[in-house]
């Protein structure tokens, strides 16, 4: 399980946070407003970088069933 403030998910959240300072320093949202919406930046790069983490990470491999190649095969 990934932590919420790994270095990855920190940055991610503040790229996506970017919008929300720039309309805070704009005056369309309130203090409380930023705040708020700060946390659902990292919320939001959180479940993101989970998501990527998870499909990027290979299936394990099945054991094969076929005889190993130092062993002969079983008589038929």
């Amino acid at each position: 399980m990934i932590g919420p403030f790994r270095r990855d998910v920190v940055v991610t959240g503040f790229v996506l946070a970017i919008p929300v300072f720039l309309l805070g320093l704009r005056g369309d949202f309130s203090f409380d407003d930023v705040t708020v919406r700060l946390l659902w930046c990292l919320g939001a790069a959180w479940v993101a970088v989970g998501l990527l983490r998870w499909a990027s990470t290979p299936f394990p491999t099945r054991p094969s069933r076929t005889a190993p190649e130092d062993q002969p095969a079983a008589p038929t």
